[in-house]
């Protein structure tokens, strides 16, 4: 394992097979599940506005005789509601995640290449 000073003075942590984590795609990457996270939350709403009980109800009028067929049509929408904001929060919940690993990461960078004498001011 080595640190290596970048030409723009950033250290990278090598190590064997030339693995490195580098704080700023991390928190690239996080961001990246944040705006995943807000587009689908914001999706998701959208779609629930339109696929509620009434506007299915609405939507269907007179065309369906069978009650059981628009409550199943209900029932669906609101398990992809459901199911679409579940995935949303693990976006936002993997975004935090990656966002406290790059902190880490860098954190022990610092220290570690403090240790050999080349720690950022």
């Amino acid at each position: 394992m080595h640190v290596k000073i970048s030409e723009d003075g950033e250290q990278e942590l090598r190590m064997a097979g030339d693995f490195y984590l580098d704080a700023r795609e991390l928190g690239q990457l996080a961001r990246a599940f944040d705006t995943r996270a807000y587009d689908l939350a914001s999706a998701v709403k959208a779609f629930e506005r339109t696929t509620g009980a009434e506007p299915i109800h609405d939507g269907f009028g007179f065309l369906t005789e069978s009650e059981e067929v628009t409550s199943a049509y209900v029932d669906l929408a609101a398990g992809m509601v459901e199911a679409l904001g579940n995935l949303a929060r693990q976006f936002d919940a993997v975004s935090q995640a990656v966002r406290d690993n790059a902190k880490n990461s860098e954190a022990a960078d610092d220290a570690l290449a403090g240790l050999f004498g080349g720690g950022k001011s």
